[in-house]
């Protein structure tokens, strides 16, 4: 098998470990096969895919989507990140539980981030090109999120000086999100 799967301590998160062909001129990496992911529990369509491209000390999160959620195949094209994503599901016995892992161009590692999650990361190099494969369009209006450093959340930020959007500053902690903008157990909306 070329890529080898790893179920993480969160319900549906799996970290995929594509396998590096490397040779004097770089490497080569099968970084998709629908089968193979699919059997491995990464079962989603990838209908858009997303890049950004960060400096060092940025954290970009904690966001979701609440009644169009996008499962994440997310990696690293250039550059070395820790990702973290947060069971988000009303109900569900790892709410606000959270896991992080480092992903880079030189481990060429994917996680994949189901429905129902949050999810957000912070940049260890000097820049990083990041990329998401997602399950559903992004929606204006549909996003939701939570305050990066949420003390009851307790994520372990790998970093100092952080740089955030004022969008992301301003965001609520998760304890103080409403009922009404948590999905459930199925990682959808409630409808209002």
């Amino acid at each position: 098998m070329s890529t080898t799967f790893e179920k993480l301590s969160l319900p549906g998160v799996i970290l995929c470990r594509p396998r590096m062909f490397r040779d004097r001129r770089g490497y080569f990496a099968e970084c998709y096969r629908k089968e193979l992911y699919a059997a491995n529990g990464v079962d989603r369509e990838f209908v858009q895919v997303n890049q950004s491209f960060s400096h060092h000390g940025v954290v970009r999160g904690m966001h979701f989507q609440l009644r169009r959620p996008q499962a994440k195949l997310v990696s690293v094209l250039a550059g070395h990140v820790y990702d973290v994503v947060v069971d988000v599901r009303h109900g569900s016995p790892t709410f606000g539980k959270w896991v992080g892992v480092e992903l880079s161009s030189v481990n060429g590692e994917q996680l994949f981030v189901p429905e129902g999650y949050a999810h957000g990361f912070c940049v260890l190099s000097e820049n990083a090109h990041f990329m998401y494969q997602c399950s559903d369009y992004y929606v204006p209006g549909d996003e939701v999120g939570f305050h990066w450093d949420s003390a009851e959340v307790g994520i372990r930020w790998p970093i100092e000086n952080v740089v955030v959007s004022e969008k992301d500053a301003a965001l609520p902690r998760l304890a103080d999100l409403p009922e009404t903008q948590l999905p459930g157990l199925d990682g959808y909306g409630r409808r209002q």
